[in-house]
């Protein structure tokens, strides 16, 4: 086999199980053998069993969980711009496109999401603006 890391990621919903690859063994097969669980939200690491993870362990865990955090927030930003994007094609869609039928079926919770959007917008930029307005007073 080609180089292979010396730990694996599975990923899950809040972070990772990790196992160590090893290929160094007396039949010459791939193990992984399990050695944590990592809950990237908490930034907790749990070693598996009875286990004591070594610091090349940590290193490699704590080295993984800053990747994987800088690629979900990348990831999430481009999903919410996505997201106007998609807001933009609905409106398209809606007035050359849509029928009577699909309006009828889609306005309401379009429109309920909208409104829950743009509550959530502007208690935010309400929020910016009366911080800025306080750290300004402050200076």
């Amino acid at each position: 086999m080609g180089d292979l890391p010396d730990y694996f990621f599975r990923t899950r919903d809040n972070g990772a199980l990790v196992f160590r690859v090893d290929t160094r063994n007396r039949q010459s097969r791939l193990e992984m053998e399990p050695i944590a669980v990592v809950n990237i939200r908490n930034g907790e690491i749990k070693p598996q069993g009875d286990r004591v993870l070594s610091p090349a362990d940590l290193a490699a865990i704590r080295d993984w969980m800053a990747e994987r955090g800088a690629a979900l927030a990348v990831r999430e930003r481009d999903d919410m711009a996505r997201v106007v994007e998609q807001i933009n094609l609905l409106a398209q869609w809606a007035q050359s496109k849509a029928s009577a039928d699909d309006l009828e079926r889609l306005t309401e919770p379009v429109l309920l999401a909208m409104h829950d959007l743009r509550s959530v917008l502007v208690r935010k930029k309400a929020e910016r603006i009366a911080a800025e307005k306080d750290g300004q007073s402050l200076g």
